[in-house]
């Protein structure tokens, strides 16, 4: 018996909740995993060896660093639940196809240690691990993190190719990617970039799993899709259409593996859509007129932070409340 639960004239008391299914966190956890290998293998096929071993090497790197922080740090050891496997993943498909093997390593343990462990672990951070994993890298390897390769170079390829991705291309040079090439993932940029039928794919299934909350991918793509599309009605020949926003990039990840995360964003239904809304928002505002050819990354980090405040201002009001 559970050390809060008490017995109590034959009575079991124990905290909330009281209604239990069969759902727990590894199970949710290794479902993720599952939703991500079609755009992991998608990956591998056009990006060949060395994608498979950046994400190979992130998942254990992530999973050896939640084991060795909760042993160092007295915790129970959960490193086996699946939600460090997903840290890793994740974060590889993040990452340029030729990214540096040590560099995802520092990038791992950064995402576990700093993003998770020291917040208090799963349930207590407040930034996605793996994008403030992926933030780190920007910062420590600002040369390797944009450095893309062509795709379909062959399993065994060493020399790669240099190529801009789809959003540079057309953010620098005007060129507008073919759609078929961004909904099947015969294009330059990072793994996760590779295939948005692949990650529809994943995400369609935890939807059906019902481990995904639709307001939020929905609102993060309609989000992106109507503020890109002003901006195309004004000026079509400067700007891409709607659908372009919502293939290319990390628009895709972001919506069905980033933004759903249920640690991350808000619990209330105005807050999810306030999230989801602001995030796709502000990815267009840096897309277009950034710096940088893409913006999801910023645009969920920024909108993870406001969290509390949105759960505190989209709370409820409770019957009865203001009436005493």
């Amino acid at each position: 018996m559970a050390e809060e639960e008490k017995n109590v004239g034959g009575l079991v008391i124990s905290s909330s909740p009281h209604l239990l299914t069969g759902e727990n966190v590894p199970k949710i956890m290794y479902s993720v995993v599952a939703a991500l290998l079609p755009v992991c293998s998608v990956s591998v096929y056009f990006f060949g060896l060395h994608a498979l071993i950046l994400i190979a090497v992130s998942t254990v790197s992530s999973v050896g660093a939640e084991y060795l922080i909760q042993r160092f740090m007295g915790r129970p050891v959960k490193a086996w639940d699946g939600s460090a496997a997903v840290t890793g993943i994740l974060l590889a498909l993040t990452l340029p196809p030729r990214f540096s093997i040590f560099g995802v390593v520092l990038g791992s343990v950064f995402a576990i240690v700093v993003a998770k462990q020291i917040f208090g672990g799963l349930g207590y951070n407040i930034f996605n691990p793996a994008l403030l994993g992926r933030a780190f890298l920007q910062a420590a390897y600002p040369v390797f993190i944009t450095a893309w390769t062509e795709p379909f170079r062959g399993f065994f390829q060493v020399d790669a190719v240099s190529a801009a991705t789809p959003l540079a291309l057309m953010k620098f040079e005007g060129i507008i990617t073919p759609r078929l090439n961004l909904l099947f993932g015969n294009v330059a940029g990072s793994l996760g970039e590779t295939s948005a039928l692949a990650i529809l794919a994943g995400g369609l299934y935890l939807r059906y799993k019902g481990y995904v909350n639709w307001k939020l991918p929905m609102g993060f793509l309609l989000s992106i899709a109507f503020f890109g599309g002003i901006f195309w009605v004004v000026d079509p020949l400067k700007y891409p259409d709607p659908l372009f926003h919502i293939l290319s990039g990390g628009a895709m990840l972001g919506a069905w593996f980033m933004v759903t995360d249920m640690v991350t964003t808000p619990t209330t239904l105005k807050g999810q859509w306030l999230f989801s809304v602001a995030a796709g928002a502000i990815t267009i505002l840096i897309r277009l007129f950034g710096g940088l050819p893409e913006g999801v990354m910023y645009s969920i980090l920024l909108m993870n932070s406001l969290v509390p405040l949105l759960n505190r201002w989209t709370r409820p009001k409770v019957f009865g409340e203001g009436l005493a």
